[in-house]
């Protein structure tokens, strides 16, 4: 599969990793420097805990890179955007932060930008929709650090029995949904719209059904007519005839549908690749497809980025930018995507993932990310829209509900977030 980066003009291709974009100002000159770095632990237990992971990276940029050390610190997914914030409202900034959200921080001046520090090589080599996502006022200030895309999972073994074919559109998931009821499956289609993380959920139906949280200018477009369809769609032909489940979509968190799908209890779901390889250890048969669309496959495909920045405070900026460079080398972006199962943020790495056998698992995630549609991480205002989405989406579907009437306050409470940014 051939990838963009082979397009690369030959003067930026040329340009060794040690070239920056802005070679003057800014950084130390001379003595010893000590870079802070504070990640997120991706791992599940003491075994695959990221310590590891940060542990050889910091320990081999140092022996390249003398008179630079890095003091790593890694903390857990529920503590280290708290832990992060907390260190810098106390003017003790870390110098690299590996976190969920760049935003604040981008519009608050405490980052560099990606200019500010990385090689023109390293620059030029993220996927360009992550590039985009990490922008704010069209400067890249959040570096992609990991992304993970969506597919449709559906269990091979239920849909032979009852005689079925993988969905392409939202008629065959409600056709095959019913088929699977019948058969007596537990979840014919799980629609975790509880408060975990329903707001990728949404937005793999918004873009299915050709909408989305934003529009073409990038402004809230929640309650638009195709999000209503949508939704309407939803609760219509899956919630209301009893197709998704004894548990109501609002009460269903994805860990869940996860563990649902993972026991053989689950016909069809949106998952990622960490889902498909515990469904395949616990020896489900896992078929996976684009996102169904109303008419046919999906041209869209949800996306999603951990973030990796550069704090102002110490003044590291030219160590930083040697080490953002050195970290993302195929060998260590490689090295995080193969351990916790994600994709990696770059072309070079991806182009070398896609032609390496041992990823053929992935190449269908691989083949959606170019295309893929990520949050609105740029805005300052997401977090609160994603909380309002979290919050409320589950209600769209209940009984009696309207859809219109529930995606109209999620739109208004995301428009007045944004008005105060």
């Amino acid at each position: 599969m051939q990838r963009r980066y082979l397009g690369l003009t030959a003067a930026v291709a040329a340009l060794g990793m040690t070239a920056t974009l802005s070679g003057c100002g800014g950084g130390s000159d001379g003595g010893d420097v000590t870079l802070k770095l504070v990640a997120a632990d991706y791992g599940t237990g003491e075994a695959n805990k990221s310590d590891r992971y940060w542990d050889g990276v910091a320990r081999s940029f140092e022996a390249s890179h003398p008179g630079i050390k890095v003091d790593v610190t890694v903390l857990p997914w529920t503590d280290v955007d708290r832990e992060v914030a907390e260190m810098v409202k106390a003017g003790k900034a870390p110098d690299i932060a590996q976190i969920g959200a760049y935003a604040d921080y981008a519009k608050a001046g405490k980052l560099y930008s990606a200019d500010q520090m990385l090689s023109v090589r390293t620059q030029a080599n993220f996927l360009p929709v992550l590039a985009d996502a990490g922008r704010v006022s069209q400067v890249q200030y959040g570096l992609p650090f990991v992304a993970s895309t969506r597919l449709l999972f559906y269990n091979k073994k239920l849909f032979s029995q009852a005689g079925l074919d993988a969905p392409k559109t939202w008629n065959d998931i409600a056709g095959d949904a019913a088929a699977l009821k019948q058969r007596g499956v537990k979840f014919p289609f799980a629609l975790p719209l509880g408060q975990e993380e329903s707001q990728a959920e949404t937005l793999m139906w918004l873009l299915s059904g050709g909408g989305g949280y934003t529009d073409d200018v990038g402004s809230y477009n929640i309650d638009s007519e195709e999000n209503i369809k949508t939704f309407d769609w939803l609760k219509s032909r899956l919630v209301d005839k009893g197709l998704v489940g004894p548990v109501a979509p609002g009460k269903l968190n994805r860990a869940k549908a996860f563990a649902a799908f993972t026991s053989g209890d689950v016909g069809m779901l949106n998952g990622h690749p960490t889902l498909m390889q515990e469904a395949q250890k616990k020896g489900v048969d896992v078929g996976m497809v684009p996102l169904p669309g109303i008419a046919g496959p999906s041209t869209s495909s949800m996306g999603v980025a951990d973030w990796i920045m550069g704090f102002k405070q110490n003044d590291h900026r030219v160590e930083t930018g040697k080490f953002f460079d050195f970290m993302f080398s195929d060998k260590n972006v490689i090295d995080f995507a193969d351990t916790y199962d994600m994709l990696p943020v770059t072309d070079s790495a991806s182009a070398a993932m896609e032609t390496d056998p041992k990823y053929k698992s992935l190449y269908k995630f691989l083949d959606a990310l170019p295309s893929a549609q990520l949050y609105p991480f740029g805005k300052t205002s997401w977090a609160q829209a994603s909380e309002s989405i979290k919050k409320n989406i589950g209600e769209a579907v209940e009984p009696g509900a309207k859809p219109e009437s529930v995606l109209g306050r999620i739109a208004q409470e995301s428009t007045a977030a944004e008005s105060a940014e």
